[in-house]
This record gives structure tokens, sequence and C-alpha cells, in this order.
């Protein structure tokens, strides 16, 4: 028997009719190691990928910096989803047409949110190596700010209108969704064989410098990030393929069970760990904005947050 949870009190002798079932029976092992699963990845994403977004808001040459802005958005993006397993992944909520207990795609959508910043990461990427007169020109930080607030608005635009129109036209939606996503990974797999190519290339032929290290790294790292999240998103992806198409797809009882969203999810951990693995400067901004601190409040110190570490210590 499915356990449950209420939500609200008790009030004029009765219990109001609003309790959630959890997400597994806790009948066999696998339902406490599913359960267990879900609170500690929670637990881990929410703080590294806030301390991400912690790290490039305090410090002043980070914010300055174009990819930093897009880790910055991707990482929020993280953050809420790592928020969100709280919920898909320790009660039984379904998402789809019909939903069971679901978020109308509120939550599953800050995946969305992600695929295409990435995508624009990647050509902010290439036009700051190749073409890099155009770039210092034409691509500031505003519309960088800019681009990262359309990938928001965008996919929750799309998300409003699914839960506004009927049902059938709602299934349409989600399927010409679907179809945009294939062109979306098909282009993000090309840019990134292109921009592996051009940091075994053509910085190749550069003379040794800081410039030339710092694209370096850039480039390392948003092909670390995309090829990890494509290959962690994918499986989810071709298994809503072959249900659409085929009817042939693996089905799960609910959001917590389901192997491929939960792949998807753990781009969550994963991503502002490779940002903090291969960038050293958002590495030591991690560890002076956050964690220093967290470990000093730890100790009986006191913990306080500047708007900028650098213009302080100056």
């Amino acid at each position: 028997m499915r356990c449950v949870v209420s939500v609200l009190p008790r009030r004029t002798g009765m219990l109001l009719n609003a309790s959630f079932p959890l997400s597994v029976d806790f009948t066999k092992w696998e339902d406490y190691l599913i359960f267990t699963f879900h609170i500690l990845f929670a637990t881990c994403a929410v703080p590294i990928a806030a301390s991400v977004v912690v790290a490039i808001s305090c410090t002043r040459s980070l914010r300055g910096q174009n990819r930093f802005i897009f880790m910055l958005n991707t990482s929020a993006s993280d953050t809420l989803t790592g928020f969100s397993v709280y919920y898909l992944g320790l009660f039984d909520v379904q998402e789809g047409y019909p939903s069971r207990n679901g978020t109308y795609y509120i939550l599953p959508s800050f995946l969305g949110v992600n695929v295409l910043t990435f995508l624009f990461a990647q050509f902010d990427r290439y036009f700051a190596v190749c073409h890099p007169f155009f770039y210092n020109r034409h691509v500031t930080r505003a519309a960088v700010i800019g681009i990262c607030a359309f990938c928001w608005i965008y996919t929750y635009s799309i998300v409003a209108v699914q839960n506004l129109v009927p049902i059938s036209m709602a299934s349409q939606i989600n399927a010409f969704g679907v179809m945009t996503l294939q062109i979306i990974v098909f282009v993000k797999v090309l840019m990134t064989i292109k921009l592996y190519v051009i940091a075994r290339s053509h910085l190749g032929r550069e003379v040794p410098s800081s410039e030339r290290d710092n694209k370096k790294e850039s480039l390392r790292v948003i092909v670390f990030v995309v090829i990890s999240f494509l290959a962690l998103w994918c499986p989810s992806f071709i298994n809503i393929i072959l249900r659409q198409l085929t009817q042939k797809g693996m089905t799960f009882r609910n959001e917590a069970t389901n192997l491929f969203a939960i792949l998807a999810r753990l781009n969550a951990l994963v991503t502002p760990s490779v940002y903090i693995w291969g960038s050293p400067a958002l590495r030591q901004a991690v560890w002076r904005t956050v964690w220093r601190r967290v470990f000093s409040c730890r100790r009986g110190g006191r913990m306080v947050f500047h708007l900028d570490d650098e213009a302080a210590a100056s």
C-alpha cells in the first residue's frame, strides 16, 4: 500500500483532502534505494549549482565575460532542477497527457532552458575564437543577457500555451516541440564537432598567450558540458520519440522511477561540477565566495557575502 503524506492540517475536526502519495511503496529494497537516491541527489545538486550562481554573481571579473553569463544561466536552471527533485522524486508525479499530480510541465522545462542556452553558448564560443573582431564589436554583455532571457521566455511561453489550449492541441504542440528538439540536438552535435576541431587545429597555430589559454579553456569546458548533457539527456529524448512514433517506448510508473528522466536530471549535478573542474578562475571564486565562508561559519565564524569580493579587497 502506497504511503501518503498530508500537506494540510486538521481544521474543524476534519482533515482536508489534499494529500500526496509518495513515489514508492516501500515494499521492496529498491524502493528505499530510489527514495534515498533522490534525496541525496537533490541535496548535492542544489548547493553545487547554487555555489556557481553565487560565485559568478559576486565576482566582477567573471560577470564581465560572456561565457560565464551562460554558465550563470544554466546553473540557475540547475539549481531549480535540484529543488524540483524534492517533488518529482519524492512524490507520485507523472507529467503528460493526462498527468497525475503534475506541474503542467513547469518543473521539467528547466532542462529545456539549458538546451537552448548550451546551443547559444556553442555559437558564442565559435564566434569568439573564429571571428574575434566581429565578436568583440557586436556580441556585447547586454546581448548575451538578452539571449539568456530569451531562453527562459521562449521555453515558458510554449509551456503557457500548452496549458491554455485544449489537450488535443497541446499534444500537437508537444509533438512540434519534440521535432524542434531533434533539430536543436542535431545542430548541437555538429557544433560540438566543430568546436573540437577548432580547439585542436585553430588554437594550436596561435602564439602561446593568456588569451589563447582562456579560449582553449572555454572551448574545453563547453565541449565537455555539451557531450555530458547529450549523453545523459538523449536516452530520454529517444524514448519520447519512440513512444510518439511507434508506441513501443518504455513507460514508467512515475517520474521518480523513470530511469531516462533521472539521467536527464543528473545534468543539474554534472554540469556545474564540470564548470568548476574546467575553469580555475571559477573554482577559485566558488571557494572564496561560498565554501570558505561556509566552513568558517561552521567553525563558529560569521558568513557574509559581498557583492564583489575583488572590489572589497581593493
